[in-house]
């Protein structure tokens, strides 16, 4: 499921300007696979954007998405089979995985919670950057 809500209403070549990057085909190809994906491990993005653009590299692919974590387009996390997705929604936000589907949960509340805990506790003197809990559900069968 992907939340990029505050970017809807722009098209994906305004939003890759606005995030200070260069608006090339290679970059608005990566950016429109990552918005249907939601969350996509490099080997599902690649395997997209080869289907409607063979010749892009691999290369390629990385310095596009590390160009877009670097300028917050996209955030990464790490999936519960072990391998690193990109994920769309760049916001704080927590995951759920439930039935081979990750599902972007956002909820202030809960990383308010988790931030005033910690920094009262355990990390008095120090700046906490970013919480995402992953919440894992089996469904009973």
């Amino acid at each position: 499921m992907c939340h990029y809500f505050f970017f809807k209403k722009m098209n994906i070549g305004e939003i890759i300007k606005k995030a200070g990057l260069k608006a090339t085909p290679q970059r608005k190809a990566v950016y429109e696979i990552m918005t249907k994906l939601g969350h996509g491990s490099i080997d599902e993005i690649i395997a997209r954007l080869r289907q409607q653009s063979p010749e892009i590299t691999v290369s390629t692919v990385y310095r596009i998405l590390d160009s877009f974590y670097r300028t917050k387009l996209i955030s990464k996390m790490n999936h519960q089979n072990g391998k690193m997705y990109y994920d769309i929604t760049p916001v704080n936000h927590h995951h759920i995985f439930m039935n081979n589907e990750v599902i972007d949960y956002i909820d202030p509340e809960l990383t308010e919670l988790i931030k005033k805990h910690l920094n009262g506790d355990l990390f008095k003197d120090s700046n906490i950057e970013k919480i995402s809990v992953q919440i894992i559900i089996n469904n009973k069968k």
